[in-house]
């Protein structure tokens, strides 16, 4: 079955737009010349409280997340908001947050440059969104590592014309691309070129490719909230009426002994960390739940 194509445009440099994509529906980010960057980030339609996090897609799918990933909300919510269903060029980055304006001018000294961050705040204002809504971001077609000593660094781009990435709204969302603005840096190989967008009408075998998440109890929503207004004002104030009660406080412990015969002890002797532990019962604990973390992990 043929996709219905609900809308397509070219996205220029300089600039990037809200679009309002519903459940079921397929955004389409792809080059028209090759070798561009765009940002993406999105928000729940229905609760721009809840928005896509980098930190928590980078843990589940590390630092470049690609087809057959998802795009997850920031805690407490932590819900799949967008599926990878295609990537035909596989170098999305969730590593490096978005370029700003004061990144230009620290670092490179241009007062004026166009660059993620205002171009995010402009497209995100149609929907009365402040600058302050706007958040890392997801980098598609940045090509990026880690060197080894721990640095970050970014690449040039090897993208061709007509690559994409397909994202299946799995909730309906606000979602806002980008041309990003990075023409002093290999982010999109020292230019700015448009790039193509569309919205499409996923088939059934869209959505049947899909994997089945579970439900969460965790996962938590408003109604879960013991503050559930929104401030209108930007001004912190204390809340004399405020009496603290944190979730599962206070922490409890309960000592369990744990006999060894004289083979385990010596096991015990030789795996424990001593650098880290001077007593056996901390040593034995670390042992037991490093394994038990690896078993958890490879499910």
């Amino acid at each position: 079955m043929t996709r219905e194509i609900l809308l397509d445009f070219v996205l220029e440099p300089g600039t990037g737009k809200a679009l309002e994509v519903r459940k079921g529906q397929i955004l389409r980010l792809e080059q028209i010349d090759g070798g561009q960057c765009l940002d993406f980030n999105c928000f729940n339609l229905h609760d721009y409280k809840e928005y896509f996090h980098a930190g928590r897609t980078r843990t589940l799918h590390g630092l470049h997340p690609t087809k057959g990933d998802f795009l997850w909300s920031a805690p407490p919510r932590e819900r799949a908001m967008m599926f990878i269903a295609a990537d035909t060029a596989g170098a999305n980055d969730v590593l490096f947050p978005r370029c700003s304006a004061n990144l230009y001018e620290s670092v490179y000294g241009y007062c004026t440059h166009t660059n993620c961050q205002d171009i995010q705040a402009e497209s995100q204002r149609e929907y009365g969104l402040t600058p302050d809504d706007v958040h890392d971001s997801f980098n598609l077609f940045m090509e990026t590592g880690v060197d080894d000593a721990g640095r970050p660094y970014i690449t040039r781009q090897t993208s061709k014309p007509g690559d994409h990435v397909d994202f299946l709204a799995l909730m309906d969302v606000l979602a806002v691309p980008n041309i990003c603005g990075a023409d002093v840096m290999r982010t999109s190989n020292f230019s700015l070129k448009p790039a193509r967008i569309s919205i499409l009408q996923a088939t059934e075998a869209d959505l049947d490719a899909v994997p089945v998440l579970p439900v969460w109890r965790t996962q938590r929503t408003v109604a879960d909230f013991r503050q559930q207004r929104i401030k209108a004002d930007r001004e912190l104030r204390r809340d004399s009426t405020y009496v603290a009660e944190f979730v599962n406080a206070p922490i409890r412990t309960t000592t369990v002994e744990v006999p060894l015969d004289e083979d385990e002890q010596a096991l015990l002797d030789q795996l424990k960390r001593s650098d880290l532990y001077d007593d056996d019962g901390a040593a034995l604990r670390d042992i037991l739940f490093s394994w038990w973390e690896e078993e958890q992990l490879a499910r």
